[in-house]
């Protein structure tokens, strides 16, 4: 076999580096209205949690006052949220949730 060689300078690679979009944290907040078993079908449905975790961040809303439903970016966020509160809506629940940057 023979070897090659190459003229001239070595072949660089020009990196751009590029940000990670901000994230945020999407809060459920309670009520005295919004059944749990509610709850518990909305951060199944629309964040895709297990039975086991969503009864666990729902109890946690029913004695925090709030509880953490996950982290994405804004507009994965924003049309959760969304999804939650046409949900809810059309049930008549006041269930609320809100945004928070991490």
């Amino acid at each position: 076999m023979g070897s090659q060689k190459i003229h001239g300078s070595a072949k660089t690679e020009n990196r751009v580096s590029t940000a990670l979009p901000p994230l945020y944290r999407i809060l459920m907040h309670n009520d005295d209205y919004t059944t749990m078993d509610f709850v518990v079908r909305m951060l199944e449905m629309v964040f895709h949690l297990s039975p086991t975790e969503a009864n666990r961040i729902m109890l946690n809303i029913h004695m925090q006052g709030v509880g953490m439903c996950g982290t994405y970016p804004f507009d994965i966020a924003e049309t959760k949220v969304n999804q939650v509160h046409h949900r809810a809506k059309e049930e008549g629940f006041p269930l609320k949730c809100s945004l928070e940057e991490v």
